[in-house]
């Protein structure tokens, strides 16, 4: 069996970082993912969707300390899901992202705190993507 998902997006808030009463860091935060497509009359337009992004333990403490609202990052982990009562009392069921591997893809010069190379994944910090417009899958 296989569950593995591979995401590029911006953060859509800072991340939150709580405790489980075991002492497990968990940090949650919301990871847009967008893309271009074509409309019917030929125009680019831009969709977005939407990721409930959850690490823990040592990747929970780094998202806390390095990530901030607007960040570009390379997500790869699994999807879950599981269910929860709302404050109305209404069970509902909620897809998740759990981390398994993290890269930051902001340049450090647009990093609030950005003093740490070996958290930022590549040398020259750019995109090692690039374009995504130009790969063709």
């Amino acid at each position: 069996m296989l569950n593995k998902i591979m995401l590029i997006g911006n953060l859509g808030k800072d991340p939150e970082m709580n405790y489980t009463p075991g002492g497990l860091a968990i940090t949650k935060f919301s990871l847009a993912v967008s893309r271009n497509k074509k409309t019917s009359t030929g125009e680019r337009q831009e969709e977005t969707d939407w990721f409930n992004i959850v690490a823990m333990d040592k990747r929970a403490e780094i998202c806390n300390q390095y990530l901030h609202k607007g960040s570009k990052v390379y997500i790869e982990g699994r999807l879950t899901q599981r269910k929860y009562t709302d404050k109305n009392g209404i069970e509902r069921w909620m897809v998740e992202v759990i981390v398994n591997d993290m890269e930051m893809l902001t340049p450090k010069s647009a990093q609030s705190g950005s003093s740490s190379d070996f958290l930022a994944g590549n040398a020259d910090n750019s995109d090692p993507l690039g374009d995504l417009e130009d790969h063709p899958f």
